[in-house]
Formats: structure tokens, C-alpha cells, sequence
């Protein structure tokens, strides 16, 4: 009988020992429910210097950064920006939000990127149109040859011109800036020897960008100083020296996008910058662990060009320059020797 005690007490014991070690696995099961780190989606974040508005420029940081997310899956999110506080504030947010990259454009961002980089070593910055210095592993920039563009800009102006006089109207005096207002001269004069070029700047901080008021001012200004062809290259300042030349009948040009059905008749050609495609590229370069942290896209990277030598179809375009067939292969024969480099172009932003 004692005997058959102890074998149900050890029964009883070995079955409630098997009932608590089930019990104890249950916790197991609910983390490994939980999802891991590698599962959260992608997030891509732009943030802009300045509202969007009508600033094709701008506008085209926000396709590139929509045409990225759509190919690498990624979450999407653009934060503009009202000032110099904001612009931190966004970047910061982006950061918090858990963006694995945070894309940027313009120079407005110099003094900032530096600084929250440091602190954020895990997310990968991509500055658009600007650099710093000794950028670190995790910042990324995309810049573009600007002057090889406005230099054949400046040839087809010297061209046309019946005056002799060219000119350029930009935002602000500053180097990155000169890379149009000195390039378009100096296609100019490649052409022309002696023909007599101006520039003049819209403002002195970033709301020159966007002040067609003022901008208008200085191309009727130019206008009735004898200056028949007018390189605008100031943002959406343009408009307003899109409205002058329709009002006084002299010739312009655009830059970033097409800006020709602006001012039809009156707008010749334009400097298109692909900020979208830089944004894509740059962004793939990224995604696929490339060291490679700068990147510059010219003519021969077809980061830059003119209407009538990259677009699909440039009849479309209500771009005067179409009406020159002869002169849009000069310009061609140009743009050849950019590429190979028998016409050398200093870069303005270094020249000493």
C-alpha cells in the first residue's frame, strides 16, 4: 500500500511539472510574433529650403523623391520649410520619424547637414545642387555642371542677338550662382568676341528666389538699355521677366524645366537640370551600399541639356529655338566639344 502511495504522489508531481513547463513557453510564442527591426517599411523624406509653390525646381525634388520611392517600395514625405529654423526643425523630424534617408536641396542646408549628421550616423543624408566639405560616410551629394549648359546658352543668345547686347538676371550674387550668369557669358563670347554682356541680381537673401516684382524691374531695365536677349535664372522670379519680355518684345531664357509655354514666342530655350534623375540615381547608389559619395552630372551625364537637344520631342516644346534648325546644330557641334573636352569650361564657383 505504501508503495502505491509514493507511485501516485510521483504521478501527481510529474504532472504538474509537465503543466507548468507548458505554461512557460507560452511568452516564447508572443515574441517571436513580434515583427523585427529589418521589417519596418522604408521611409524617404524631402525636405525643402522653401515652400513648394510654383518653383518648378523645387517641384522636381519632390518627383524625384516620389519616382525613388515608388522603386525602392519606400514611404514617402515631403516637409517644406518656412526659414532657416524650420529647415532644421524638419530635418530633425524627419530624423525622429525614423526616415532612412533624408534628401535636401540647395545650398540652405550647408551649415545644417554637418551638424545632424553627426548625430544621426545611422540615417543617410542626400544633399541635392550643393555639397560640403569632407562630407562624413552617411552624407551623399548630387551637383551639377550648370555653366556647360548656360554656356551654350550664351552661344545661342550671341547668335540671335541683333543688338549685341546680352544679359543675365539671377537671384543672388553669390558663387554657386555665377555657374550661370559666368557660363552664359562665356558662351557668349565664344561666339561673339566683342559682344557686350551685363547680369544683375534680384535680391540679397533667399526671397530673391521668388520676387517676379523685382525681377520684372530689372529685365525692362536691361530692355530699354538695348539688351534683346535675357538669360532669366532666377527661380520663380522668372515669371517676371517673362512678363517683360512679352510686354517689350525681347527674347528669354529659362532654366530647370521647359519654361517656354510661359512666355511662347518670346522664352528661345532653356537650361534643363534633371534634379529628379540625380534624386533616383543618387538614391540607388544609396539603397545599394555604394562608397561612392559624390556624384556631378554635366552634359555628358545628361544631368543638364537644352530642350532642343534632350527632350523626346522639342517640336512640342513652343520653344522659339525650334525655328532655328541650323543654329540647333551649331549649338549641337558645341555641346560635342564640351563632352569631349576641346571647348574647356572652368567651373565659377572655383576659379581663382
Amino acid at each position: 500500500m505504501k508503495n502505491l502511495m509514493k507511485l501516485l504522489v510521483l504521478l501527481m508531481v510529474i504532472v504538474a511539472t509537465l503543466g507548468c513547463g507548458q505554461q512557460a513557453a507560452a511568452p516564447a510564442a508572443t515574441e517571436e510574433a513580434a515583427a523585427p527591426e529589418s521589417d519596418k517599411p522604408l521611409k524617404f523624406v524631402y525636405v525643402s529650403p522653401t515652400p513648394l509653390g510654383v518653383n518648378d525646381f523645387l517641384i522636381m525634388g519632390q518627383t524625384g523623391l516620389e519616382l525613388a520611392g515608388d522603386k525602392h517600395g519606400a514611404q514617402t514625405k515631403v516637409l517644406e520649410s518656412e526659414d532657416p529654423t524650420t529647415r532644421e526643425e524638419n530635418v530633425r523630424a524627419a530624423i525622429n520619424d525614423g526616415a532612412n534617408i533624408v534628401i535636401v536641396l540647395g545650398f540652405e542646408f550647408n551649415d545644417i547637414i554637418p551638424k545632424v549628421a553627426a548625430e544621426a550616423p545611422d540615417t543617410q543624408f542626400l544633399i541635392v545642387d550643393q555639397c560640403i566639405e569632407n562630407p562624413p560616410a552617411n552624407v551623399h551629394c548630387a551637383v551639377f555642371k550648370e555653366y556647360e549648359a548656360a554656356f551654350l546658352i550664351g552661344a545661342i543668345a550671341a547668335s540671335l542677338t541683333e543688338t549685341g547686347k546680352v544679359g543675365a538676371i539671377s537671384a543672388l550674387d553669390i558663387p554657386f550662382l555665377h555657374r550661370y550668369t559666368d557660363g552664359f557669358a562665356e558662351g557668349a563670347k565664344y561666339v561673339k568676341p566683342d559682344i557686350e554682356t551685363s547680369t544683375l541680381w534680384v535680391g540679397s537673401d533667399v526671397s530673391a528666389f521668388s520676387d517676379p516684382a523685382r525681377a520684372k524691374e530689372q529685365a525692362l531695365a536691361m530692355a530699354a538699355d538695348g539688351v534683346d536677349h535675357i538669360f532669366a535664372a532666377g527661380a520663380a522670379s522668372n515669371f517676371g521677366i517673362f512678363e517683360a519680355a512679352k510686354e517689350k518684345g525681347f527674347f528669354t531664357y529659362g532654366v530647370d524645366v521647359n519654361q517656354c509655354p510661359s512666355a511662347p514666342g518670346q522664352v528661345v530655350e532653356n537650361l534643363i537640370k534633371r534634379v529628379d534623375t540625380a534624386i533616383v540615381e543618387s538614391v540607388d547608389k544609396i539603397m545599394a551600399g555604394s562608397k561612392e559619395n559624390f556624384l556631378a552630372y554635366g552634359l555628358a551625364e545628361k544631368g543638364i541639356g537644352l530642350v532642343a537637344l534632350t527632350t523626346d520631342k522639342p517640336e512640342d516644346s513652343q520653344c522659339e529655338i525650334m525655328k532655328h534648325k541650323e543654329l540647333i546644330e551649331t549649338i549641337k557641334g558645341i555641346q560635342d566639344k564640351i563632352i569631349s573636352g576641346e571647348i574647356k569650361i572652368e567651373d565659377p564657383m572655383f576659379k581663382q
